[in-house]
């Protein structure tokens, strides 16, 4: 009698039955709970990622070793596919297998598509909803994690890596995430915090809630993460728009895109009347920053963190910037600890993945304080200088208004490496402002006059430091400001730079790496 199971077909059957039952591995019972929760599955959230029918799934039929009945995939989804028609590796948990916790071939199967990215040069994309580490796996669990961080080294600055919070996370299961160049995250959905609120309460008795600990514009704010999504499909919209301003990896280019012509339009015009009078009046940057570039297609990042300091992408001729720029609504546009950190980092990003730097310069300094000296904001904020020299892409400078102190220098200064520097005519450059300087210099004379007198006194000094200390016409003299422009020049002077920077190198010296302030 013939064996049918040895046959070509009955193999066929099998491995179709086995295949359909990991589409959806999870029991019942978790995937009713995902179902009443009205969740997506790990499969349609990767399918709302990539290009229609491009992925391809790597270690669908995974189990937890030792474990006949465990369930296919062991808690992940795993594969290749593309955005915009090009590669990325990408994993999604699954909850509902083993809460998407971390285990042996989970790991491995995560670890195989990092592999994978660090020998072909491509992005990784993980889309997290874990619940940490897996408490009966004991040291596998944590020789997993170990072993997908390792990777994340290798990766770092050679290809992007993004990070999706669509869940809460603990422990483990923040770290990775928060290694990666990017993390994003969904309103009222993401939490993350390295001990949850139980724990908290039972060791230091304190009270607080999920939301309240590790929500993610609490945690957006204390700058763990890139952006907040107001649902999950603008999560992935945002990541798709993110990509398409990075390359697949350092030795790639990054996508060209369509560029308006160098004619002057109706938005170049408009620069003109945006700086107010008033040099102390606040305005929005993105006023400056959607004119400034080929469209008003400027994406930020980290909008809740640091947010007297933009950092962003936009483009020019078609081609990824980075952007820097000071906010003048917030403290002015004084640059703190947080917006220094938040700069550095950001810096350091485009440098890596040679995208060119523009930025955008109006800060009063530094921001003074006894706050920001307990928080660190002197090797804070010289990290940022040390960003700024190290960085060798193009570097490219705007000083619209102020600049002022040490923020003049580690704000694109040619004394730091910029390259081309311009300015308008509403620009201040200068140690420190007219109203702090008249203190500084004729404090004392003032408090000897009748009082009567000190106002008229107070602005015949300042009137004369403004125009002998700040003017930019000094700066330019001295030659450290290329040109001073009019502001409905900049966008076509920013591409006439970017193009004659194109083919700029720097031989860096043979050393192992370089120290970064603390």
């Amino acid at each position: 009698m013939t064996d049918t199971t040895a046959t070509t077909a009955a193999k066929l059957e099998e491995l179709g039955r086995r295949l359909e039952k990991a589409q959806d591995p999870g029991s019942e019972r978790a995937r009713a709970k995902r179902d009443e929760a009205g969740l997506t599955t790990p499969r349609q959230r990767i399918d709302a990622l990539l290009d229609e029918g491009t992925f391809i799934e790597v270690g669908a039929l995974g189990k937890q070793p030792g474990d006949k009945d465990a369930p296919y995939g062991d808690g992940v989804v795993t594969g290749y596919g593309q955005v915009n028609g090009r590669t990325v590796a990408v994993y999604a948990h699954d909850k509902t297998v083993f809460g998407g916790s971390v285990g042996e071939t989970f790991g491995k199967k995560v670890v195989e598509i990092m592999d994978m990215a660090i020998r072909i040069g491509c992005p990784v994309v993980g889309i997290n909803d874990s619940g940490g580490a897996r408490i009966q796996d004991a040291v596998t669990s944590l020789a997993m994690y170990s072993e997908i961080a390792r990777r994340q080294l290798p990766l770092s600055g050679q290809s992007p890596q993004i990070s999706i919070l669509l869940g809460p996370s603990a422990g483990g299961a923040v770290y990775a995430p928060v290694t990666t160049d990017f993390l994003v995250a969904v309103d009222k959905r993401t939490q993350m915090f390295v001990t949850g609120p139980a724990v908290i309460e039972s060791v230091t008795g304190e009270k607080i809630s999920h939301e309240e600990l590790g929500g993610a514009h609490v945690q957006a704010r204390n700058g763990n993460i890139s952006y907040v999504a107001p649902s999950e499909e603008e999560a992935f919209n945002y990541v798709k728009d993110l990509l398409d301003f990075l390359p697949s990896s350092a030795y790639d280019e990054t996508p060209k895109f369509w560029a308006p012509s160098d004619e002057r339009t109706e938005r170049d015009h408009e620069l003109s009347s945006v700086i107010p009078d008033d040099p102390n009046a606040g305005y929005d940057i993105t006023e400056v920053l959607t004119r400034i570039f080929d469209d008003e297609n400027v994406l930020e990042v980290q909008d809740e963190y640091g947010q007297n300091m933009f950092t962003g992408f936009a483009r020019i001729d078609g081609q990824a910037v980075g952007v820097v720029a000071s906010q003048p609504m917030v403290l002015a546009g004084c640059i703190d600890a947080d917006a220094a950190d938040k700069a550095a980092r950001f810096i350091r990003i485009c440098d890596s993945y040679n995208i060119p730097l523009v930025f955008v310069v109006d800060t009063p300094g530094y921001l003074p304080g006894v706050e920001q000296e307990k928080v660190g904001l002197i090797h804070r904020g010289a990290k940022l200088g040390f960003a700024m020299v190290e960085a060798t892409v193009p570097k490219i400078t705007v000083i619209v208004r102020k600049a002022f102190g040490g923020a003049y220098a580690v704000m694109g200064s040619k004394n730091m490496g910029a390259d081309i520097n311009l300015a308008w005519p509403t620009a201040q450059i200068a140690v420190m402002g007219a109203e702090a300087a008249v203190v500084m210099m004729q404090g004392k004379q003032l408090a000897q006059m009748p009082e009567e007198q000190r106002p008229m006194a107070r602005k015949m000094f300042m009137d004369f430091y403004n125009a002998n200390m700040t003017s930019p016409y000094v700066a330019a003299e001295r030659g450290y400001v290329d040109a001073i422009i009019e502001p409905e020049e900049t966008r076509l002077r920013l591409r006439l730079a970017l193009r004659q920077l194109k083919d700029k190198t720097v031989l860096e010296p043979e050393k192992k790496h370089t120290i970064m302030p603390m």
